[in-house]
C-alpha cells in the first residue's frame, strides 16, 4: 500500500502543472532572495518594494551564504523536465533563473569581489553615484530610505576595502589603468562643491529642510571623509600593486575567468578563438557596407579618410553640449512617431535625454537607466557632452537608437509593463547577449524604419556596429591573447576611425568587465540570424511586426532560449 501511495505520489508531481508550479514557485523565490542580496540592483531596475535602504554587502560570509543558496536552488532546478512545460510562462521562469545561476557558478572563479577597482561594471563607486541619480524622495517613507542607505555608505566602502586588501594578497588586482581612472574619478567627487555633487542629489529632488540639512550632514561628515581614506588607499597601498596587464588571464585562473564571463554573457559557451575570427569576418563585411554607402552619398571609396573627416571637420561637429541634447531629443522623438509600423506593443513609460553628471563625462558615452516600476520616474538616457567639438554628429543617432527607441528602452519598458503576462523574473532580469544584442540590431533596424536624419548618420550607425564587432577581436584579444590597451586602441581606431577618446573609453571598460563586450555583436548576430530563418522558413507569411513581439515577449531573456522561442513560433505560424 505504501508503495502503491508513493507511486501516485510520484505521478502526481510529475504533472505538467505540478512542475509548473514548482518552477514558478522556485523562481518567486530567488527573485524576492536576488534583489535583498542585490539591493543596489532592486533601485536601478526601478522595482517599486525593493530593498532601497541598504548597499550589497560583498562580505566573505555573506557571499559564501549566497553561493550555498545558488547550489541548493540549482539542484533544485535540475529536479524539474522543463520539457514537459515548454511554452509556458513557468518554463520562461525556469529557463531565466536557470541561466543566472549557472552563469554566477561559472564566474565565481574570478573573484570579482576581491579585485572590482572599477568605475564601471558593478565598482562601488559607479554604483553608488548611479544609484543617488535614481533613489526615490518625495515621501518620509523614500526619505527615511535614502538617509539610512546613506548612513551606511562608510561600511560599504570599508568592506570593498578590506576585500581589495585581500585580493593584494592572494594575487588578485585590478589593471593599473583602471585604479588611475578611479583615482581621478574620487578626486573629482571630492573637488565638487556639495550642492553640485551626485551624492547630494536626492536632496535636489525633495524640498523637505530637515531631510536636506541631514543628507548634507552625513555626506560632509561620514561619506567624504570614507572617501578620502579609499582614495589614499588606492595611490599609497594599491596603484603600485596592480598589474601592468589588462587582461583578466593575469589574474589567478583567469583564463577560465573568461571561459565563465562568456557563457555568462552570451548564454553560449563559445571559443575565444572562434570569436576572434567570427569579429574579424564581421568587421571586413561591415567595412564593405560602409564603403557602398561613401561611394553612394559622398563620392569617395576612401572609407578611412572620410570617417576621419566626419570626426574632424567642424561642419560635422556640434558646437555646444545643447545642440547634442537637441539632436537626441529629436531623434528619440521621430522613433516614437514610427513605432507602430514596426511594433504591436508599445511601451508606455516615457524616457527623458539628460547630460552625464561632471565627474563621470569624460570617461562615459551613453547609457539607459529604466523607469521606475511605480511610475515615479521615467526612462533617463544619459549622454556625455563633454567636449561637444570633438564629437561627430555621426555617431550620436546611432547611440540614442541603441540606448532609447527602438533599442533598450523600447524592450526593458516592454519587459517591465507586461505585468502577469510574464514571470515577475522575467520583468526585471536582463541577459547581456539578447539586451545588448537587441540595441545593436535595433540600431540597423533604424536604418530600415527611416530614422535617420541624414547619409552621415547612417555611416555613423554602421561605424558604431563596426565598433561592436571589433571589440570580438578586442575582448578577446585583451582577455585570451594578451593584447596591450594601445594594441587594442589601435585596432579600433584603425577599423572605426572614432575619435580617441571613444575607443580608450572602451578599452578602459573591458579589462574590468571581461565578455560583456562580445554580448552587443554576438547578440546582434543571432537575432538577424533568427529574423532571416523565419523570412526563409514562413515566406509570405511572415510579419515583421509579429517577429519583434515575439522576440521582445518575454524580456531579455538568455539567447538560446530566445532561439527556442522564434523556432516554435515558426512551427505555430506554418
Amino acid at each position: 500500500m505504501i508503495t502503491i501511495l508513493a507511486t501516485l505520489a510520484l505521478l502526481q508531481s510529475n504533472r505538467p502543472d505540478s512542475l509548473a508550479a514548482r518552477a514558478r514557485q522556485l523562481a518567486d523565490t530567488y527573485l524576492v532572495a536576488y534583489f535583498e542580496h542585490h539591493p543596489d540592483e532592486a533601485t536601478l531596475d526601478g522595482v517599486a518594494r525593493g530593498p532601497h535602504d541598504r548597499w550589497p554587502d560583498n562580505s566573505p560570509q555573506t557571499l559564501a551564504r549566497w553561493q550555498q543558496r545558488e547550489d541548493a536552488w540549482l539542484a533544485q532546478l535540475k529536479h524539474i523536465d522543463v520539457d514537459r512545460i515548454a511554452g509556458r510562462p513557468e518554463a520562461t521562469a525556469y529557463g531565466i533563473m536557470r541561466d543566472a545561476i549557472e552563469g554566477s557558478i561559472a564566474t565565481r572563479v574570478c573573484r570579482f569581489e576581491l579585485w572590482s577597482v572599477a568605475h564601471t561594471g558593478g565598482g562601488w563607486l559607479s554604483t553608488v553615484t548611479s544609484i543617488a541619480t535614481l533613489q526615490t524622495v518625495g515621501t518620509d517613507t523614500a526619505r527615511q530610505q535614502v538617509l539610512a542607505r546613506w548612513r551606511a555608505v562608510p561600511a560599504y566602502i570599508e568592506t570593498e576595502m578590506a576585500n581589495h586588501r585581500e585580493g593584494l594578497r592572494r594575487g588578485y588586482t585590478a589593471p593599473r589603468r583602471n585604479v588611475e581612472i578611479a583615482i581621478g574619478e574620487i578626486d573629482t567627487l571630492l573637488a565638487t562643491p556639495l550642492e553640485r555633487s551626485p551624492l547630494y542629489d536626492p536632496a535636489r529632488r525633495d524640498s523637505t529642510p530637515a531631510f536636506r540639512a541631514e543628507l548634507a550632514r552625513v555626506t560632509e561628515n561620514d561619506i567624504l571623509p570614507a572617501l578620502r581614506r579609499y582614495r589614499e588607499f588606492l595611490a599609497h597601498d594599491y596603484l603600485s600593486r596592480a598589474r601592468t596587464k589588462i587582461g583578466v588571464s593575469e589574474n589567478p585562473h583567469g583564463i577560465d575567468c573568461y571561459k565563465g564571463s562568456i557563457r555568462a554573457a552570451t548564454g553560449f559557451a563559445l571559443n575565444p578563438d572562434s570569436i576572434h575570427v567570427i569579429g574579424e569576418l564581421t568587421v571586413a563585411a561591415l567595412e564593405s557596407e560602409m564603403q557602398a554607402i561613401a561611394v553612394h552619398a559622398f563620392g569617395t571609396s576612401d572609407v578611412s579618410r572620410l570617417l576621419e573627416r566626419l570626426r574632424r571637420d567642424t561642419a560635422y561637429t556640434f558646437h555646444s553640449r545643447d545642440e547634442m541634447l537637441e539632436q537626441a531629443r529629436t531623434a528619440l522623438a521621430r522613433a516614437r512617431k514610427a513605432l507602430p509600423r514596426w511594433f504591436g506593443r508599445l511601451p508606455r513609460a516615457p524616457v527623458v535625454v539628460e547630460a552625464y553628471p561632471e565627474f563621470r563625462e569624460r570617461t562615459s558615452v551613453g547609457e539607459w537607466n529604466p523607469p521606475a516600476e511605480d511610475g515615479s520616474r521615467p526612462g533617463i538616457y544619459y549622454i556625455s557632452t563633454y567636449d561637444p567639438v570633438h564629437k561627430s554628429r555621426a555617431d550620436l543617432e546611432p547611440l540614442s537608437f541603441h540606448e532609447t527607441i527602438p533599442g533598450h528602452h523600447l524592450q526593458g519598458t516592454i519587459a517591465m509593463e507586461r505585468g502577469d503576462s510574464i514571470p515577475g523574473i522575467a520583468r526585471v532580469f536582463w541577459s547581456p547577449g539578447m539586451g545588448e544584442g537587441w540595441a545593436e540590431y535595433a540600431e540597423q533596424l533604424a536604418d530600415e524604419m527611416g530614422l535617420y536624419s541624414s547619409d552621415t548618420a547612417r555611416l555613423g550607425m554602421l561605424a558604431d556596429i563596426t565598433l561592436s564587432a571589433a571589440l570580438l577581436v578586442v575582448d578577446t584579444g585583451i582577455h585570451y591573447l594578451g593584447w596591450t590597451r594601445e594594441q587594442s586602441i589601435d585596432y579600433i581606431r584603425e577599423h572605426t576611425h572614432v575619435p580617441l577618446l571613444r575607443a580608450e573609453v572602451g578599452v578602459d571598460r573591458y579589462p574590468v568587465w571581461p565578455a560583456q563586450g562580445l554580448s552587443y555583436a554576438i547578440g546582434r548576430l543571432e537575432i538577424r540570424r533568427l529574423r532571416a530563418f523565419a523570412m526563409q522558413r514562413l515566406g509570405g507569411k511572415f510579419d515583421v511586426r509579429a517577429f519583434h513581439d515575439r522576440v521582445l515577449e518575454n524580456g531579455a531573456v538568455p539567447l538560446p532560449m530566445l532561439r527556442a522561442s522564434i523556432y516554435r513560433w515558426i512551427d505555430e505560424r506554418r
